[in-house]
């Protein structure tokens, strides 16, 4: 390996790093609920509340910072970030009542989407353009990572002595990351054509909010039944608690094929049609999860496929808002990310709901399964307006001006591709 691609190899590493602790944070108070609940004197569904309080974190977090940062140097951006966010994690050693542990989770994603969206920035920038998507890979896959090392591992040990312990040494991983990306990353000066109003500008587009619409009501489902995967897999499939973090493990190695897939589906579907098709098997597969799960073998396969079918929409649903967002490339990668808590936010929120009205286990699943079939409605929308707006520009009839629908042609499935970490 020459020089350079060793320092860029090693800058893209650093920011996998937090993307890694970010993962971790996300998940792992989904398998330590019960825990958190007991630790905090609540009940299992107001403990759902808090893994809300995170994802409300990134939904604020990211389009402010993304927008607000727009000129700042990317590195220090970068640094900042990960500092604010270790910090936060390491101050929930004196939480332990519902209020502020509901604010420490608050806090702690403040960070994450603008984070994952400048990364993905800087990624991009760091190699040529044919290697843009591998680069980015790169970042989003300490996700993946997370979920099958950093998420089982934090759920034994939380399990184990205590549920502070896991927030604490994701802390010390983001510390541990503010350092590396200070030594390799080298530095990142703003490109000089971003700006506030650039940035807001793709709002404007009515297709942009078609596409976070899908990524909220669509993986508002998903969240609705994973939130609660440990009393869910306890009760309804028998499994002993202790073997819950293998259970997270399978979910973590399904999220990484998942990922390798993604490119696979969009040279074969498109980016629309590839959403489509994923959201749609994701809707079936909630719909039938609540009976199968009571079969423990059948349970644990079907938690590996929750982890594959949404990792394959992530990266089509990341190219969707890029393509149709166009100047506000920054704002519409933290979007992504805020979009997808949105959905965490909403689908654990639905999901308390029917388990405080007594339904039992099963019923998250199928709120779910509800809102996958919207998600799945929202995409076709989009792409029959899509289909119309090209029809006029074909005929010359009701052309688009450059910033209405029209800008919306979907990116060559190469450049959708979520390939590994070069």
């Amino acid at each position: 390996m020459s020089p350079a691609r060793r320092r860029t190899t090693l800058a893209l590493l650093a920011v996998a790093l937090g993307g890694f602790a970010i993962g971790t944070t996300e998940f792992v108070t989904m398998g330590l609920l019960p825990q958190i609940a007991d630790g905090t004197n609540v009940d299992i569904a107001t403990a759902g509340h808090y893994v809300s309080a995170y994802a409300l974190g990134v939904v604020v977090g990211a389009p402010l910072i993304a927008v607000a940062a727009a000129k700042a140097p990317r590195k220090g951006l970068l640094m900042a970030l990960m500092a604010f966010f270790a910090v936060a994690h390491l101050a929930i050693v004196a939480a332990d009542t519902y209020p502020t542990v509901m604010a420490a989770r608050f806090l702690a994603g403040l960070p994450h989407g603008a984070f994952f969206g400048i990364g993905s920035v800087v990624a991009a920038s760091l190699v040529s353009h044919e290697r843009r998507t591998a680069a980015v890979a790169a970042i989003l896959g300490g996700l993946g990572v997370a979920n099958v090392v950093g998420v089982p591992l934090a759920t034994l040990l939380g399990q184990r002595f205590s549920w502070h312990l896991p927030y604490v040494l994701v802390g010390a991983v983001a510390v541990v990351t503010v350092a590396a990306i200070a030594v390799f990353l080298p530095h990142q000066p703003p490109s000089g054509e971003e700006s506030m109003r650039a940035e807001v500008g793709a709002l404007r587009r009515p297709q942009v909010w078609l596409a976070l619409l899908i990524g909220v009501v669509g993986f508002g489902g998903m969240f609705a039944m994973y939130s609660f995967i440990t009393p869910t897999m306890t009760e309804l499939a028998g499994l002993d608690e202790r073997y819950i973090p293998w259970v997270l493990a399978a979910y973590g190695v399904g999220m990484v094929t998942g990922m390798v897939l993604s490119g696979r589906v969009a040279n074969r579907f498109g980016v629309l049609r590839g959403i489509v098709v994923a959201l749609g098997m994701i809707a079936v597969l909630l719909a039938v999860f609540g009976t199968a799960a009571q079969v423990l073998w059948l349970a644990v396969l079907m938690v590996f496929v929750l982890g594959l079918l949404p990792s394959i929409v992530v990266p089509l649903l990341q190219t969707r808002l890029m393509d149709v967002a166009h100047e506000g490339q920054s704002l519409a990668a933290a979007l992504n990310h805020s979009t997808l808590n949105t959905a965490n936010a909403l689908g654990a929120w639905l999901g308390s709901l029917v388990l405080a009205a007594g339904w039992g286990y099963g019923a998250p699943s199928l709120v779910g399964a509800g809102l996958a079939v919207l998600g799945v409605g929202v995409a076709l929308l989009s792409a029959g307006l899509e289909r119309r707006t090209r029809r006029q520009a074909a005929t010359g009839v009701g052309a688009p001006t450059g910033r209405g629908m029209g800008d919306c042609a979907v990116a060559a499935p190469a450049e959708t591709a979520a390939t590994p970490s070069p």
